[in-house]
């Protein structure tokens, strides 16, 4: 049996801290990966399939390079929370859109704002991880800082597209597509 001093070390060691919050943030970006895949199947062929197929591109990216820090950090991955970030996303395919079988309108919003959120944190992982490259040789503070622009696209690529799904959604006036979100001209993410 571990004496409380050992323990207390433990749940406070830095590099463990690290870990865990890498693999939460990777857990979150396998979930984020998952919605943006299915919402690009959702939207095919429409005006908004660009939009995202060039969004899920750059968040599998993201994950990949954050895998790539986890090794270089020799942070081991943590499967479990993994399982569970996938397993958020596929509850969260049961939200109350209105409608018990097919998509709704709101189905668009809810989905969008759920990526955003999951962006808005990603951008809080590279600010953290653009400090700890201060005293951690390990990571690279200006691929953080691109990461961080790269996360600054996206966020505004996704509030595009939410608001025009708001104006979709909400707006009895608005054209509605049958296929959903119908955004307005963009750059590309990468």
């Amino acid at each position: 049996m571990q004496n409380k001093p050992e323990r207390s070390r433990r749940a406070s060691d830095p590099d463990r801290l690290l870990g865990l919050y890498l693999n939460d943030h990777l857990a979150g970006a396998g979930a984020g990966v998952a919605l943006l895949r299915r919402m690009t199947r959702s939207h095919r062929d429409t005006a908004a399939e660009p939009r995202l197929v060039d969004l899920a591109e750059a968040v599998t990216a993201d994950r990949d390079s954050l895998r790539e820090i986890m090794t270089a950090l020799d942070v081991p991955l943590r499967h479990r929370r993994m399982l569970l970030g996938v397993l958020a996303e596929k509850v969260g395919r049961l939200k109350l859109n209105g409608r018990l079988i097919s998509r709704s309108p709101l189905s668009d919003v809810l989905e969008l704002e759920a990526i955003r959120v999951g962006v808005e944190g990603k951008k809080e992982l590279w600010r953290a991880l653009r400090i700890v490259s201060r005293f951690d040789p390990r990571i690279d503070g200006e691929a953080m800082g691109r990461l961080l622009a790269r996360a600054e696209r996206q966020a505004d690529a996704l509030e595009t597209l939410r608001l025009t799904a708001v104006e979709g959604a909400f707006d009895a006036r608005a054209h509605r597509s049958p296929r959903g979100i119908t955004p307005r001209p963009h750059p590309r993410m990468t």
